[in-house]
């Protein structure tokens, strides 16, 4: 095939440039940090937000909507939170011509607008939990924005929860974090997540614990693909979110916080793109197998179509290309690009012999099927490659991970890879020094790999790698 894309080991954040290009996944916006995302990526988008929603909503939550504007007295109520994002604000200062009484900030995420609406919902222990998700834009202007990775504006899921206890709320911040974030992750999109603690230092602002998982890039980086809070009751007390106990006292109530973005996509492209395009999992993608008309005439359109119906009928998502007035290479390169799972080639030669051609994205086989045997090959292929995907990324993952014992070996152990090594050798100044080199503490993990409460735990693990 001819290259189309910069070879990953040549130049890798050149190669994910070329592959959202090419592929037609998304473009820059016409301000700068923005993203216009393009029905390709977009589709993708929708997908992960129907399987995300469908977990959300098993876990109880409820979708409702929330403002846009926020008005930025409610962020200086939380001073921690205020603080950490300040660098990132965009403020409106005038409306309809005027100079607005007050400015108003453009939500680079919720928990205050809907910590006060939280307080006028909530009264009694019955009220409780209170559990609201909203999938909702926002913004965060950044210095160095990258498509997917770190966009001004991005699309998000955020959830905000109230419970009547700290347990309440910490088993429920990690509920999301298992239930909805990591299977999604590692049985949808294919990605084998380290799941753990942020450190103090990396935790949400204005929360207690955030609880985050973690995936490997092609080039040995971590990327940040999810987080739950525990937000404690900070922001209760500063919007006053009270309730009335059985006992008959006046309670503050205890929240969290959960999110993931449009990040997940620009994870997908670089934990499973390769120097031939993107490689979608099967059980993500809008199309797991595409018919190909190679050539006209000799019936082929007639058995194409009719495959493209046996596979729909079989419960696969499919779509035909009967495109023939472009070459047939062009749009083999093209669907190579946009990773669809199976192609199901259908040519005059092939169909003289009762066959046609399944090509397989995942591994790069070409096997010539019988016709009456393509519906049965395309799922078997789409049952199996969803595991090798998800096999292929682990075993990379793995062999790019070191473990070590001093701060000094894991910050040479991250120029190409993660490192895994004792908490006790990092510690505050050591994470600080290792920030100071690019280098960041992603999380921290049990020995036996479980998600601790806190970093004072003891033998606690800390993964250490660079990142995007």
């Amino acid at each position: 095939m001819a290259r189309v894309l910069t070879p990953r080991a040549e130049d890798f954040p050149r190669w994910y440039q070329d592959l959202i290009a090419k592929a037609k996944l998304a473009d820059n916006g016409p301000v700068r940090g923005t993203m216009v995302i393009r029905p390709a990526g977009y589709a993708i988008w929708e997908r992960m937000q129907a399987e995300m929603d469908t977990r959300i909503k098993a876990a109880g939550a409820e979708n409702a909507y929330f403002p846009l504007f926020i008005p930025e007295n409610y962020l200086k109520r939380e001073a921690e939170h205020v603080e950490g994002f300040s660098p990132e604000l965009a403020v409106v200062t005038h409306g309809g011509g005027k100079q607005l009484a007050e400015p108003v900030v453009v939500r680079p995420t919720s928990e205050t607008v809907i910590g006060e609406f939280m307080a006028k919902w909530v009264d009694s222990y019955r009220d409780l939990p209170l559990l609201l998700n909203q999938w909702a834009n926002v913004v965060r202007w950044e210095l160095r924005p990258r498509i997917f990775l770190r966009t001004s504006e991005f699309l998000w899921q955020e959830g905000h929860t109230a419970h009547a206890t700290r347990e309440d709320a910490r088993a429920y911040a990690r509920r999301i974090l298992h239930e909805a974030y990591e299977d999604l992750m590692v049985n949808v999109l294919g990605i084998p997540v380290v799941v753990g603690l942020k450190t103090s230092r990396e935790r949400f602002a204005g929360a207690i614990a955030t609880y985050t998982c973690e995936g490997m890039t092609g080039d040995g980086k971590a990327l940040q693909l999810g987080t739950s809070h525990e937000l404690g009751q900070n922001f209760a007390k500063a919007f006053d979110i009270t309730y009335s106990s059985a006992e008959g006292g006046r309670e503050h109530a205890w929240t969290t916080s959960w999110g993931t973005s449009t990040r997940m996509l620009g994870g997908l492209i670089m934990c499973h793109g390769d120097d031939n395009g993107l490689r979608v999992p099967p059980r993500l993608a809008p199309v797991q197998a595409y018919v190909m008309v190679v050539k006209e005439g000799e019936g082929v359109g007639e058995a194409a179509a009719k495959l493209r119906d046996a596979l729909r009928d079989a419960g696969v998502r499919v779509a035909l290309d009967d495109r023939t007035d472009t070459p047939f290479g062009r749009r083999a390169v093209d669907a190579e690009l946009r990773g669809y799972p199976v192609r199901v080639e259908v040519g005059p030669r092939d169909l003289a012999a009762g066959n046609a051609v399944v090509v397989r994205r995942i591994d790069g086989t070409k096997a010539p099927t019988p016709v009456a045997d393509v519906v049965g090959a395309v799922l078997a292929a789409l049952d199996s490659d969803q595991q090798a995907l998800h096999d292929e990324a682990l075993a990379f993952r793995e062999s790019r991970t070191t473990a070590v014992n001093t701060l000094a070996e894991a910050i040479e152990a991250a120029a190409t890879g993660w490192a895994q090594v004792p908490w006790s050798a990092v510690g505050a100044e050591g994470e600080a020094e290792a920030n100071g080199q690019g280098v960041t503490v992603r999380c921290l993990l049990r020995a036996d790999g479980s998600v601790p409460d806190t970093e004072d735990e003891p033998d606690l693990v800390a993964i250490l790698a660079r990142s995007y």
